[in-house]
């Protein structure tokens, strides 16, 4: 991971506003290293990445986070899972040819934007919001706006050497005249991709903000990590009639399991499907 793989908080000091700038370049090239994506779908991963982070950072809770995208187009999934620990991962399935011009709109077609909030503590929540603006951007404004109530704006940028963004939000519970809100996200959006990509935190946020005062807080950092594990797909096994398990090991001499975000590959033969039945009947012995 390199240092440009980080989350920053900062607060305005004259203003009741709030804001995150996250750079996920790293993480993203290893989200889409080991798939064959269409270069807007790796576009729209990138994008979807930055926005989970600043979607983590913001709600506050301790807890995963799913933000995903479903439609009948010819991007029929594409999903992030992230958690408060800033780790993340995606994957994307793609049923369709997809242009190099193609737009959120037509790649997804009649779709919707699902955010399921899942707390160590307290209940699962999920807000879905249909596909009305143009950009994804433009999509989460709007889910902040049905479910937060409170003025967001999200400022997400790509190249071929990475992604990033920024999110502005008026604090909660919070007087904060609209005209300052508007000032500062007028401000920002003249971020520049390379500006927000390639400089520090530090440097970025004062071409943009150098007539107010900031605060910046230390940075918390973001990283790739896929939850996959031959430990886990043992355990789906043992979920499994034993019966289909033991027909698939008579026909093909394996069970050959593939975790769709990492592209790693899990091999269980006869031997290691009797190993993973006896370590479950000993752990549900001591159950009892």
């Amino acid at each position: 991971m390199s240092v440009q793989d980080q989350l920053h908080r900062y607060l305005f000091e004259n203003a009741a506003v709030r804001g995150e700038l996250v750079n996920v370049s790293d993480t993203w090239r290893e989200t889409v290293k080991n798939h064959d994506y269409p270069a807007p779908v790796k576009t729209l991963l990138g994008e979807m990445l930055v926005a989970t982070s600043l979607l983590t950072a913001t709600l506050k809770f301790d807890g995963e986070i799913t933000v995903q995208l479903q439609g009948d187009g010819p991007l029929s999934l594409a999903v992030i899972n992230g958690n408060n620990n800033q780790e993340l991962r995606g994957v994307a399935r793609v049923k369709g040819d997809i242009p190099d011009d193609s737009t959120l709109k037509s790649m997804v077609g009649n779709g919707y934007l699902v955010i399921t909030i899942s707390p160590e503590k307290g209940e699962r929540y999920q807000g879905v919001v249909g596909l009305e603006g143009e950009t994804l951007a433009e999509c989460l404004e709007d889910y902040f706006m049905r479910s937060e109530q409170l003025p967001t704006r999200l400022f997400i940028r790509t190249s071929d050497k990475g992604a990033a963004g920024i999110l502005l939000q008026v604090m909660p519970a919070q007087d904060t005249e609209k005209e300052v809100f508007e000032h500062l996200a007028t401000l920002t959006e003249t971020i520049k991709t390379e500006e927000l990509i390639d400089l520090p935190a530090n440097e970025a946020l004062w071409r943009l903000y150098h007539q107010e005062e900031v605060t910046l807080y230390d940075p918390q950092p973001v990283i790739y990590k896929c939850t996959c594990s031959r430990e886990r797909c043992g355990e789906v096994l043992t979920t499994l009639p034993q019966e289909e398990v033991d027909e698939i090991i008579a026909e093909d001499g394996k069970i050959d399991m593939h975790c769709d975000y990492c592209g790693s590959n899990y091999v269980f033969d006869a031997v290691d499907i009797a190993g993973i039945r006896s370590h479950s009947l000993e752990n549900n012995d001591r159950l009892h």
